[in-house]
């Protein structure tokens, strides 16, 4: 069981270089983190995935950010 405050240190270092990595604001890529599979992995601890390194998490997320905004070119 992962440390609560470790964690939502770790959720801060996460989103501030998804933010660099899709350059958007901070608040929009903290509230697409919320939304996002890669914060429910991690917070419900699955798979140990709240183990894996920031800037993976971080990839993880633009993965995820590219998806969407795919989708959302081509609805």
């Amino acid at each position: 069981m992962a440390n609560k405050t470790l964690l939502e240190m770790k959720y801060s270092r996460i989103v501030s270089i998804f933010a660099k990595l899709a350059n958007i604001s901070a608040s929009k890529a903290l509230r697409f983190f919320y939304h996002s599979n890669t914060y429910k992995l991690m917070s419900e601890q699955i798979a140990d995935f709240h183990c894996y390194g920031d800037l993976y998490l971080a990839d993880e997320l633009m993965l995820e950010y590219k998806s969407k905004e795919l989708d959302f070119k081509t609805n």
